[in-house]
């Protein structure tokens, strides 16, 4: 993921958060009188998010994972650039 650029589903999930908090403050002010069944859309835009969340912490689970793999690889290969300097230095 490239930084400063935003997925479509950044996008929308900050659309969503939004419109939450719009929700709510007209809510509260009695601007908005909804039925039951609506009562429960910020509901499922917060389970939205939710989710939202859990991917990215999928993606930034993955990098890590990968960057260890990456760390490993790359102190085994200094220990072998070690070792061969060792070798060498013993040589002569």
């Amino acid at each position: 993921m490239k930084k400063g650029k935003r997925s479509f589903w950044d996008i929308l999930a900050w659309i969503v958060l939004f419109l939450i908090l719009l929700w709510l403050i007209l809510k509260t002010l009695g601007i908005i009188n909804t039925s039951a069944l609506l009562e429960y859309a910020p509901i499922y835009g917060a389970i939205y998010l939710a989710g939202w969340q859990i991917h990215k912490l999928k993606i930034v689970a993955e990098e890590v994972k990968n960057l260890n793999i990456f760390k490993e690889a790359t102190i085994n290969e200094i220990n072998n650039l070690k070792i061969n300097c060792v070798k060498n230095h013993k040589q002569r």
